[in-house]
């Protein structure tokens, strides 16, 4: 299954949005990566044990199942999730680039790759449009986290 969808975060024909700068919207989605807990209330743990200057591994424990994906990150364009293929899991990619088409518009799109072929995918359609609103409620979540923590001045200190 690909799938991708944007998310507007600037809108300056709505008074009712609170604009966020690039380096807000940037803090939170790096954040959502260091500290998934305060964005995914199920996870039971998060753990990160391998840093590099633009990427890092983390050890996430959802009861039983633990999940090791590699978060790399491009400075101010976009956050990639690559999950590689463990136990029952296939290889998966998340991808969250910030665009700014206009001085005034703010955006992020996600963008999902299960690795599965077409075939595959044509097998899980169902099943992949209930993964779809799942993903989308989840990104419209982390966006109202991320304008919370911006509301709240956190952005940009560190939070345990």
């Amino acid at each position: 299954m690909k799938f991708e969808h944007l998310i507007e975060i600037n809108d300056p024909l709505n008074p009712l949005l609170d604009a966020l700068t690039i380096e807000q919207l940037w803090s939170g989605l790096v954040l959502r990566a260091e500290a998934p807990k305060l964005f995914v209330p199920q996870l039971d743990e998060a753990i990160i044990d391998e840093r590099t200057d633009d990427s890092f591994r983390r050890r996430l424990r959802y009861g039983q199942l633990v999940i090791e994906d590699r978060v790399r990150l491009e400075p101010m364009q976009r956050v990639v999730y690559d999950v590689p293929a463990q136990n029952e899991i296939t290889a998966s990619t998340l991808t969250m680039s910030i665009e700014q088409p206009t001085a005034d518009t703010l955006y992020v799109r996600f963008q999902y790759d299960d690795g599965h072929d077409a075939e595959t995918d044509a097998a899980n359609a169902m099943y992949d449009e209930f993964k779809r609103s799942a993903y989308k409620e989840a990104d419209i979540d982390t966006v109202g986290m991320i304008r919370e923590l911006a509301t709240q001045g956190r952005l940009g200190a560190t939070l345990n």
